[in-house]
């Protein structure tokens, strides 16, 4: 290959290769001519990502899936001669908005426990207890800073204490749709306002639990690509 572009830039008449000192130099720069890559293909979704590698639409190449994150899983293909891959699919996770250290007001928090929550026994528990507070000020028991009581509705027509349940064991809603999703600790806070807040308390334990999910959900989905498909996280 290079004999043959030596040869074409001898027929346009310019130098090609000059030799000083016994060390050869290119009297032009020379480019890279790349093999063209793919652009990448966009989903939402787990099932979008399994639908297009069961269709084998580009062919049935041996592929790559990279679960990255609990949000986002990549797809790619064998390095070509210039060493890159063809990054051919990405599915990026479509999940609510939630922000975790942040205090809500009781009827806004109310409504993310329901629409960004799995429905469990905790969730339950903390929606009675949120959606009886009366207006009057949350207070401290104890001086840990662990244990609170707040003013609510304990029946019919009765106010009295109630001790905010703490930590609490809950399943946001954080990952594909397609795959369970995982429950973890958090402290629950409340303050003056009433305000509410969730803070995490698993160190990030349940994305390496959602990351393994999603490698079981691939898995038993792309069976019969077994032979092609190659999964890691």
């Amino acid at each position: 290959m290079l004999k043959e572009f030596a040869q074409y830039l001898v027929k346009l008449g310019t130098p090609d290769v000059l030799t000083v000192n016994e060390q050869q130099y290119s009297t032009q720069p020379l480019q890279l001519l790349k093999k063209p890559t793919p652009s990448t293909i966009g989903v939402r979704s787990l099932s979008g990502l399994v639908d297009y590698i069961q269709s084998e639409f580009d062919g049935s190449i041996p592929l790559m899936i990279h679960v990255e994150s609990p949000t986002r899983v990549k797809v790619f293909s064998q390095t070509n001669v210039d060493e890159e891959r063809d990054h051919v699919i990405v599915a990026d996770a479509m999940i609510p908005e939630f922000r975790f250290d942040q205090f809500y007001d009781t009827e806004a928090f109310n409504i993310k426990l329901q629409s960004c929550f799995v429905k469990n026994e905790d969730r339950d528990i903390m929606l009675k207890v949120v959606g009886s507070i009366k207006e009057e000020g949350v207070q401290e028991v104890g001086d840990d800073g662990i244990s609170q009581a707040v003013t609510a509705r304990t029946g019919v027509a009765t106010v009295g204490n109630v001790k905010v349940p703490n930590p609490v064991e809950l399943a946001p809603r954080r990952t594909f749709v397609e795959v369970e999703q995982p429950e973890s600790d958090f402290v629950f806070r409340m303050r003056q306002g009433p305000k509410c807040a969730l803070f995490e308390a698993d160190g990030g334990a349940w994305e390496l639990e959602a990351m393994e999910n999603i490698a079981d959900y691939l898995e038993s989905s792309l069976e019969a690509q077994a032979n092609r498909i190659h999964i890691i996280s």
